[in-house]
């Protein structure tokens, strides 16, 4: 969603023509002609009407100016008006637009480059192992602790270092390590990494990945214990197996060889994983699946079996930042009964796994799993969403004292454009009329939470707080003679002359009833939609 809205973002001249962003050169220029009939300030007496007219008029001129050039055009479609303010100099030897997009493009990964050498990017985690049981048993409830950080710098173009270490305490015996990868990028389809540890794990190795396809990868490692000298190679094949889907085959030959097949599909709503090792003194299968019930809560459900592994995983989290994730997983297995709480927040976690027994005793474990659910949904009904609502009832009322001038003028400038459209419209309006043609009777555009109240449909005033605006009149001027109305896909609305963004930053639909051959209809899209009327299936 985020990569439309912000192509959106680039294609306001576009609504302003009317035009699709694929439009053709004499598309552009037919745009042109159209609306400088209705908007040239010579056609106008009136002073006002006149500067309402040279108000408008600038406007075409300078949407055409731009698309009917090659070379603004493809910097408008890639870097909006921002770049064509810029002033941003390409040189005299580009004259191919897809000369122009490459360096473009050359130049805007030369910004996120020069953007990420800039910053570190530290990870981490922290576990807490807590027991219950010991606690009871007057030994103290922390059973163990472990903590491992990492810190991934670019420090050139094709080069990049992380540094990394772990500590684990478990009872009286602990340990640490730590460790530095060096990675360099070959080419663009082939990279090499050299990494060495030292600690628990004193090691040295090689690695190296290569794009085989545009859908296959492959990986081959080489490395060799600095305790015991015992090597060990790993080879990994990874393949694209749908647009949502992609498989891998990893083969490990060493002290403890092993062969595993995995897949992982991730989807808008759900993703899921599974892999199957075998290995000369173990088996194993793992399965997930997650399902998002929202932008902001999931529910996930996971499962080990194997020769050392017998689990049940059970759980769901919630997003209660922009950055900041917050999970309860239950546990049932051979090694007894967790509850593990799990905080995210950027590239750090902490997670705290609570043994609550060691037996599997059926009423604990129903009860170890039934409370924490209960209180969940209890204070989510009576607790967490009511302050939610609030706060985001508060930031919306922020919002819109913010943007309150702001959507003012955009209003005042809608109806003026909406005053030269009038008598066109009515003339087409009046014409379908007679031949019984499309004829737009309502159309509002603005947030979608007041459009899905009807009520609100029905009785709304033009009003910067009803977060809607009447764009009945433009609609009707947009009715082509043949009797059809279309809104191009992927072209904000609000960029449409006579609309206006009547709710700065809140998601927004267009609302239209409308009659054709003396039937009703209705329909009802989301702003980067396309809209194509009359239809059958908007028949009431």
């Amino acid at each position: 969603m985020k990569e439309e809205e912000t192509g959106a973002q680039n294609r306001e001249l576009y609504a302003l023509l009317h035009i699709s962003p694929e439009a053709s050169d004499e598309e552009i220029r037919k745009a042109y002609r159209q609306w400088a009939q209705i908007y040239h300030p010579d056609k106008y007496q009136a002073l006002e009407m006149k500067e309402i007219a040279t108000e408008n008029f600038q406007r075409i001129c300078e949407a055409y100016e731009i698309l009917s050039d090659e070379t603004k055009r493809q910097i408008y479609d890639i870097y909006g008006m921002e770049g064509i303010n810029s002033g941003l100099e390409l040189g005299t030897k580009l004259n191919k637009a897809e000369e122009i997009k490459e360096e473009l493009e050359r130049l805007r990964r030369q910004k996120e480059l020069q953007k990420v050498a800039a910053h570190l990017r530290p990870s981490g985690s922290i576990m807490a192992n807590l027991s219950l049981p010991q606690f009871l048993e007057g030994d103290g409830i922390m059973k163990g602790m472990a903590m491992a950080s990492e810190v991934q710098s670019q420090i050139s173009k094709n080069n990049a270092v992380a540094i990394g270490g772990n500590l684990a305490v478990n009872g009286n015996a602990g340990g640490g390590a730590a460790s530095v990868v060096f990675r360099h990028q070959m080419s663009s389809v082939s990279s090499i990494e050299f990494m060495g540890s030292m600690g628990l794990r004193a090691l040295v190795g090689v690695q190296t990945t290569r794009h085989i396809s545009v859908h296959s990868t492959a990986t081959m490692g080489l490395a060799m214990s600095l305790r015991d000298g015992s090597v060990n190679l790993s080879n990994t094949w990874t393949r694209q197996l749908s647009d949502t889907a992609h498989g891998n085959i990893h083969l490990s030959l060493g002290p403890e060889s092993s062969i595993a097949v995995g897949w992982q599909r991730k989807e808008q709503k759900r993703s899921a994983s599974g892999e199957i090792k075998l290995g000369t003194g173990s088996f194993g299968a793992t399965a997930n699946y997650t399902h998002r019930f929202s932008t902001k809560s999931h529910g996930r459900i996971g499962a080990r079996i194997g020769s050392t592994a017998l689990e049940l995983e059970l759980g769901g989290g919630r997003k209660v930042s922009e950055f900041s994730t917050i999970r309860m997983l239950y546990s049932i297995g051979i090694q007894g009964i967790f509850w593990k709480f799990e905080l995210h927040r950027g590239g750090q976690k902490l997670i705290v796994p609570v043994l609550l027994s060691r037996h599997l005793n059926p009423i604990f474990a129903t009860g170890a799993f039934l409370v924490p659910t209960s209180l969940y949904f209890v204070l989510k009904r009576f607790v967490v969403k009511p302050f939610y609502l609030q706060r985001e009832k508060q930031k919306a009322s922020e919002n819109m004292d913010k943007t309150l001038g702001q959507v003012r003028e955009a209003r005042t400038a809608a109806k003026k454009a909406q005053q030269l459209l009038q008598n066109v419209a009515n003339r087409k309006r009046s014409r379908q009329l007679e031949a019984g043609g499309l004829v737009v009777t309502k159309a509002l555009y603005g947030s979608h939470k007041a459009l899905k109240n009807r009520n609100q449909i029905e009785e709304v005033k033009d009003e910067v707080a009803s977060q809607i605006i009447d764009v009945t009149l433009p609609l009707n001027f947009l009715v082509s003679d043949s009797g059809q109305l279309k809104l191009h896909e992927g072209v904000k609305k609000s960029g449409i002359m006579g609309f206006c963004d009547p709710c700065p930053g809140e998601p927004k639909q267009l609302y239209v009833e409308y009659t054709f051959d003396g039937n009703n209809f209705e329909v009802i899209v989301d702003d980067l939609d396309e809209l194509l009327i009359p239809q059958e299936s908007h028949r009431i």
